[in-house]
């Protein structure tokens, strides 16, 4: 069992790595138009994009999405996207630690508040594992990592294409409100790439969660991940299934109060700004910082961690706003088939 998790693991590093699995369709953010302040009446240099996220000060709103774990060369490309953030001042979340709740060996593969102390950490965990384990064990697991978080990984689509999936996805929804209100550390639920819609963040805002990560359709496509390891004609079918990310953002902020991530195909800084005006808090990413780190490592990673930031700062500064506060008091102008989608959306 550990063996074929080892396979499966390896397998979507590698293929993320090396084939085209990004979604043909977009992830909307090009439908969202913003106006221009060409007299700003501001220094770019006082734009302060700096927040706050699960009681943790982030230097700006980016999360590095959780991405690999629980085999040996995730060991390596942990801790160097680890010194990235520290060194940035961003947050890092960890691939899912199923291996290690069934590998105590495997642990070391997600160590890495040793090389970076002061990053937000957030563990992770799949529902469907969720379910198979006690409270005490989740506790001790978040523990080992020093994790100051724990991320519940949504993955339907996912386990549905994934050639050993599970697919029991009964009950969940009572088992995330017990962990949320049971667990010593925050509790935040992400999808994979598939997106979560209005009906189910409703769902979920009656729990205790503190966060979202929508995950939306227009980056890397995990359904056709998994039609690559399996069956590839089902992956085609379902390559683009799901909802975009800028939809599921506005669905998200509709039916939930609390923080909002926005993912799925977010590739700049102003995909970040039209994000957060759209309803989210912050924007994360995982697959630019894969492939940076397989060419350059800790030095190019900060290069363009260090670019979506003056991006998100320069988009601050052209619309007038000094902070984060400021820029969620912007009002979009939503265009083409997202305008059309949030039209319907409305109608909820």
């Amino acid at each position: 069992m550990i063996k074929n998790s080892n396979k499966r693991k390896s397998d979507h590093i590698d293929i993320v790595l090396n084939k085209d699995v990004n979604h043909k369709k977009t992830t909307g953010l090009e439908n969202i138009e913003l106006n221009y302040c060409s007299l700003p009446e501001i220094d770019l240099d006082d734009v302060n994009i700096s927040t706050e996220f699960l009681g943790k000060s982030l230097s700006a709103p980016i999360i590095i999405s959780g991405m690999v774990g629980g085999i040996e060369k995730a060991k390596n490309i942990n801790k160097r996207i680890a010194v990235s953030a520290q060194n940035v001042g961003i947050g890092m979340g960890l691939g899912s630690q199923r291996s290690m709740l069934k590998d105590s060996k495997l642990k070391s593969t997600y160590i890495v508040k040793d090389v970076a102390p002061d990053i937000l950490l957030i563990g992770n965990i799949g529902i469907i594992q969720l379910k198979k384990y006690e409270l005490e064990t989740i506790e001790k697991m978040i523990e080992d990592v020093q994790a100051d978080a724990l991320a519940i990984h949504i993955n339907a689509a996912q386990e549905a294409i994934q050639p050993e999936g599970d697919t029991n996805f009964s009950d969940c929804i009572s088992i995330i409100d017990e962990i949320s209100r049971e667990l010593s550390k925050p509790v935040y639920v992400k999808e994979v790439g598939n997106g979560i819609s209005y009906e189910v963040a409703k769902e979920l805002a009656k729990t205790k969660i503190k966060a979202i990560d929508v995950q939306g359709v227009g980056g890397t496509s995990w359904t056709a991940i998994e039609g690559i390891r399996g069956d590839f004609e089902i992956g085609k079918t379902f390559w683009d299934f799901g909802i975009p990310t800028a939809i599921s953002i506005y669905s998200c902020r509709k039916a939930f109060k609390g923080k909002i991530i926005a993912s799925g195909g977010i590739r700049t800084g102003l995909d970040i700004v039209k994000s957060i005006i759209l309803g989210a808090d912050l924007g994360g990413f995982a697959t630019p910082i894969i492939k940076i780190d397989n060419f350059g490592g800790v030095k190019e990673i900060e290069k363009f961690l260090n670019r979506i930031i003056r991006e998100i700062k320069i988009s601050c500064y052209l619309l007038g706003c000094k902070n984060i506060k400021e820029l969620k008091n912007i009002t979009p102008i939503i265009t083409g088939e997202t305008k059309k989608w949030i039209e319907e959306i409305e109608l909820f």
